[in-house]
């Protein structure tokens, strides 16, 4: 395989993995509309840092490190799924424009390293990674470090332009929607996280009871 191709391929991948519509894209939504699209950004940045780790590690082939990592998932998405649910409720009882009155200047490198850290909750992306790889033919195998260094560039890439557009395009209809509309599409965002939240603590505990 081509390093051309690998990078093709994992751009791809990044993208793809990036796309489907879960707690972190709603968190990304949820931000922009919230405190505007630097936020947002700032967002998807670290979404796209924690994918580009996870692929890292699927793609050195880095199985005791992935097997340290699933082994602890279940604290892991208890502290995580508790985070989302404290998201949510707080998205659902903001108001769009007069909290970013009231807020004052945004810590855009907080943004970033609690998106990370939250995506970062997920381990199982590790075991999604690896899986993807071994079939694409994009995982270490036997020495080189060109093909696998290339795939971790190009998940990075591509899971950073899914997240881009999509505050692009949250960006531009928050630009022509009233507070009115903004105040019931956070609270349903934050309504949603807080569930996906619970859903991570119940996976969590039961993993640790198991």
């Amino acid at each position: 395989m081509s390093l051309l191709e690998a990078l093709v391929r994992a751009l791809g991948i990044g993208f793809l993995v990036a796309a489907p519509v879960g707690a972190m894209a709603l968190l990304c939504i949820e931000r922009t509309l919230l405190r505007g699209r630097a936020s947002g950004y700032a967002t998807g940045a670290g979404i796209a840092t924690a994918d580009a780790l996870y692929a890292s590690i699927a793609a050195f082939g880095l199985t005791a490190l992935t097997g340290a990592l699933t082994g602890s998932q279940g604290w892991v998405r208890l502290v995580g799924g508790a985070f989302l649910v404290y998201l949510g409720v707080r998205a659902v009882f903001s108001r769009p424009a007069m909290r970013a009155l009231e807020s004052g200047p945004v810590s855009l490198f907080g943004v970033y390293t609690s998106a990370l850290g939250l995506t970062l909750a997920n381990p199982q992306t590790i075991i999604a990674f690896a899986g993807i790889f071994a079939g694409a033919g994009l995982a270490a195998s036997g020495g080189g470090w060109e093909v696998p260094a290339l795939t971790v560039v190009g998940v990075f890439a591509g899971s950073l332009v899914w997240w881009l557009g999509l505050v692009t395009v949250t960006g531009a209809l928050r630009d022509r929607v009233g507070d009115s509309v903004l105040v019931w599409v956070t609270r349903v965002s934050g309504v949603a996280i807080a569930l996906l939240g619970v859903a991570a603590i119940w996976a969590g505990s039961q993993s640790l009871v198991g």
